[in-house]
């Protein structure tokens, strides 16, 4: 326990003065060091999604694209545009106030925390670190500890690539997360589930440090009468069943339209059969459950179901194998308390929208929604009635992938919000800069006033 403070205190006290430096202020620096991040990934890839494949058995092309690709293209959008971000913006300045210029100063925040998930335990650590780099902090990351090939490669890959003084990593469980929590930090960045969510509030609250939370929730499905059922049901099966459903922003649950629930369900069994083939189990796409722990925690509430299962429903402990299922339930099934993070998708009938959308709205606000129509009366309907972090229309997961739409929660979903843009500004601190001439003085403002109250009603009206 004394070893992991006094870790993580020298590592501080290093990246402090290494930031008071200031030479993490120059914009090309800053580029200088994304591109050494992104060729230590290069030179790492088949590592890391081996390192995938030993902790959740994810198959090259899912860990390719959805944990190393994704940052490549996360790192291009960052460097091309971070001159401009970075640079001094000009703004107007009140005519009371003339002559005066304004101006918005971007700067970083200084050590900032980064702790990252099991379900993309390299790209959800490496994301926030491309913002943290891009807008001139420093960092110290900690990965999960249950997926311990990935940490590995993680930590030696930035070891070998960057001075502690500079991005740190911490490894551990939960004595080192709690010691990095009592640490001074100036931002923490975290993603994770609400109850552990919750203690890192509370303990940056203690010490008034901003931070941005990345959570989940039961992300709902709307499949309408109109939609096109083929292509609904393959998009929303791949966006259920990829990582063995352990994503953030999966279909937690399908709301579909009574005249075509018989029809939908057929169409995503057949998708499921499409992707894995008659055993699942045995299909090279198809991952695993992270740990002994989650895999249990899913067999219960699937035990506890009083939905009925339409499709699979097989479990194997030894394999930490849940098979890919399809249950029909209702809003009081066992399904329907929590988020699932995991294979099993309850599907739900509605008849009127008005009453599903109120259904939907009694449950904690989503980190995604989804809904696959062809009436823009109700996409609207849908979209602008419940409150939620991201959409995407007539498909799944997929708005989360563009560098142009920040990503992030509401509620008990998260807390602000990165990606992009968004990830520059979530790690920078915007400084407000009024700078008066010295030519011009005017005595209005200062006592004795007199009534020259008369006069400043008429300035400003």
């Amino acid at each position: 326990m004394e070893m992991i403070a006094l870790n993580v205190t020298n590592m501080i006290q290093a990246q402090k003065a290494f930031f008071d430096t200031e030479i993490t202020r120059s914009v090309d620096w800053r580029i200088a060091r994304l591109n050494e991040l992104k060729a230590a990934i290069k030179a790492r890839e088949d590592e890391i999604m081996n390192a995938l494949y030993l902790d959740l058995r994810k198959n090259k092309f899912e860990a390719y694209t959805t944990e190393i690709g994704f940052l490549y293209e996360s790192i291009r959008f960052m460097i091309r545009h971070l001159p401009q971000w970075a640079a001094p913006e000009k703004v107007k300045t009140p005519i009371h106030q003339m002559p005066a210029e304004s101006l918005i100063l971007t700067e970083p925040y200084g050590v900032t925390l980064i702790i990252g998930p099991f379900n993309y335990p390299f790209q959800l650590v490496i994301e926030p670190l491309i913002g943290a780099i891009a807008a001139g902090n420093t960092a110290i990351v900690k990965s999960s500890e249950s997926t311990p090939h990935t940490s590995a490669v993680l930590k030696s890959l930035l070891e070998d690539t960057f001075d502690p003084s500079f991005i740190g990593v911490q490894e551990g469980g939960k004595e080192t997360a709690t010691e990095l929590l009592a640490a001074p930090f100036d931002y923490i960045f975290f993603t994770g589930s609400v109850p552990t969510a919750k203690v890192v509030m509370e303990a940056a609250a203690k010490q008034l440090i901003p931070v941005t939370l990345e959570l989940g929730g039961k992300s709902p499905t709307f499949v309408d009468y109109s939609a096109d059922l083929k292509q609904a049901a393959k998009r929303i099966a791949w966006g259920k069943f990829s990582n063995a459903g352990q994503t953030c922003i999966a279909p937690d649950y399908v709301l579909v339209h009574q005249n075509v629930k018989a029809a939908f369900l057929k169409e995503l069994t057949l998708s499921m059969f499409d992707f894995y083939g008659a055993d699942p189990q045995k299909s090279q796409d198809f991952g695993r459950i992270v740990n002994e722990k989650q895999f249990d925690r899913l067999q219960t509430i699937l035990q506890k179901t009083n939905g009925k299962i339409v499709q699979g429903g097989g479990t194997d402990r030894d394999d930490v194998y849940i098979e890919p299922t399809i249950v029909e339930a209702g809003w009081d099934d066992p399904l329907m308390e929590d988020e699932i993070f995991g294979p099993i998708l309850p599907v739900l009938t509605y008849s009127e929208l008005d009453q599903a959308i109120k259904c939907v709205k009694k449950l904690p606000k989503p980190l995604a929604l989804y809904v696959f129509t062809k009436e823009k009366a109700i996409e609207e309907k849908v979209i602008t009635s419940i409150p939620f972090g991201g959409a995407s229309v007539n498909d799944t997961l997929v708005h989360v992938s563009s560098p142009y739409l920040p990503f992030g929660g509401v509620g008990t979903s998260g807390m602000n919000a990165y990606h992009g843009k968004a990830s520059f500004d979530a790690f920078s601190h915007k400084k407000s800069i009024m700078r008066k001439s010295s030519l011009l003085q005017s005595n209005l403002l200062y006592p004795p006033y007199d009534n020259r109250v008369n006069l400043v009603r008429k300035l400003i009206q």
